[in-house]
């Protein structure tokens, strides 16, 4: 009996495709780069030689863009994960503060599908919860595009917020916290054993926007992994089979990015810590009053410019955390070095 070829796996051959693409585009990139330096050089050549000073500030444009376009070829030669040029699922979950959590939760979806839209990206939600009064509970998206995971596992962690809230009649300052997780869409299949012991499985209706399944069958699941505390849970399916499997396909994810973690800490003497999702334990602050400021805690990297934040603008952020990995510096904080 003739052995099946490579191509006629088709994980195998489809992340040989992607790969491929993504290595001609890194090339066309690094050609586009070359060009537009030359042509840099000639336009600040002819502004000298004919002391032309209008074309000052069609040079500045054309720099501007090279920069742009650097950066983002930098960030990607930063990635080097498993699973960075993978699709990312991305889960927030309203934490301590009630309804302004929730509405600080909803600011959060939008930031993060702004951000997906201006790099044209596809967003796909798996799982919503509305807020009891208002915002949202949690929700579950899936982004789609190159390097997804990778850029955005910078996200995973607690947020926080610090604004006068809406909610409040006294006009009080308020702090919020939304947590984020981050893990890659895995759609091969991973080496996890699942007890059927360790698993509970709840069937219930859908709720949100949708297709006319929603709110007409319980066909969204709900996944508990008792031994990890993990829920996982999907609804954007039309029948709850569909649910079943990306919700089972979503717990043997995040059990394998778990066991890669726990391995990490161990080889590098640490213990990973569970954050709570509340005081003490953010990755970010969004400070709205008595001042406007964002702050990554992590790396120190930080902006006055919140609106433009809160509107996608993250990836002066993406980058700080990509280089701050790629100089070990969560090992030397994690154990306690400066």
């Amino acid at each position: 009996m003739e052995e099946p070829g490579f191509w006629d796996d088709p994980d195998k051959s489809t992340k040989l495709v992607r790969e491929a693409k993504n290595l001609k585009d890194e090339v066309d990139t690094y050609r586009q780069l070359e060009q537009e330096y030359e042509d840099i050089q000639v336009m600040i050549q002819m502004g000298y030689e004919e002391d032309d000073a209008s074309l000052i500030p069609e040079i500045q444009e054309m720099l501007d863009h090279f920069s742009q376009t650097l950066e983002s070829m930098r960030m990607k030669l930063l990635l080097s994960g498993e699973y960075d040029a993978y699709d990312a699922i991305l889960r927030l979950n309203a934490g301590a503060g009630g309804t302004e959590s929730c509405d600080w939760c909803s600011m959060l979806y939008r930031m993060y599908c702004r951000w997906a839209e201006k790099h044209g990206f596809k967003t796909e939600v798996l799982d919503f919860l509305d807020g009891e009064e208002a915002g949202i509970k949690s929700v579950t998206i899936q982004i789609s595009g190159e390097n997804a995971y990778g850029y955005l596992r910078s996200e995973h962690g607690v947020h926080r917020l610090v604004r006068i809230s809406p909610f409040n009649a006294a006009g009080k300052r308020q702090t919020s916290f939304v947590s984020c997780d981050v893990m890659p869409d895995i759609k091969e299949d991973i080496d996890i054993e699942i007890n059927p012991d360790d698993i509970r499985i709840d069937t219930y209706r859908s709720s949100g926007a949708g297709g006319q399944h929603i709110n007409k069958t319980s066909s969204a699941i709900r996944i508990t992994h008792y031994p990890t505390g993990i829920v996982v849970t999907c609804q954007n399916e039309r029948s709850q089979f569909q649910n079943k499997d990306k919700a089972m396909q979503m717990l043997k994810a995040k059990l394998y990015m778990l066991k890669q973690e726990e391995q990490a800490a161990k080889a590098a003497g640490i213990r990973g810590d569970v954050k709570d999702n509340g005081w003490g334990s953010q990755i970010r602050s969004y400070v709205l009053q008595p001042y406007t400021m964002v702050k990554d805690l992590r790396t120190g990297y930080e902006s006055g410019n919140v609106d433009a934040v809160l509107d996608g603008g993250l990836d002066d952020f993406i980058s700080a955390y990509l280089r701050w990995m790629s100089l070990g510096c969560p090992d030397r904080h994690a154990r306690g070095e400066e």
